[in-house]
């Protein structure tokens, strides 16, 4: 049988407990970076350690904040450049393979 959760234990769950406080952080403070990638140094038992290098995946765009408010998600990026596709002329689609989009 399945359990239900009441709307009072489902809230409970998705709160952020203390432990994880975020005072005083600053939003956005290493986004700079981050677009540039990043390593993380693991040390393992052993004591050897392993550096990875994270960057973005090719094709993932990051946007600005005040971007982000009007495009929230990737369906609505997509939907405005194809509109603005269309507004490139003809003559420079037809050499760019953005001539799918006519």
């Amino acid at each position: 049988m399945k359990k239900v959760q009441s709307k009072k234990q489902e809230n409970a769950s998705n709160e952020m407990l203390p432990e994880y406080s975020f005072k005083g952080g600053v939003r956005g403070k290493h986004y700079k970076e981050y677009r540039k990638g990043h390593e993380v140094k693991i040390i393992k038992n052993d004591g050897s350690v392993v550096i990875q290098h994270f960057s973005l995946e090719d094709g993932v765009v990051m946007l600005e904040p005040e971007v982000k408010k009007y495009f929230p998600d990737s369906e609505t990026v997509n939907e405005a450049l194809k509109n603005l596709i269309k507004l490139i002329p003809a003559k420079k689609r037809k050499s760019s393979s953005f001539s799918a989009y006519n």
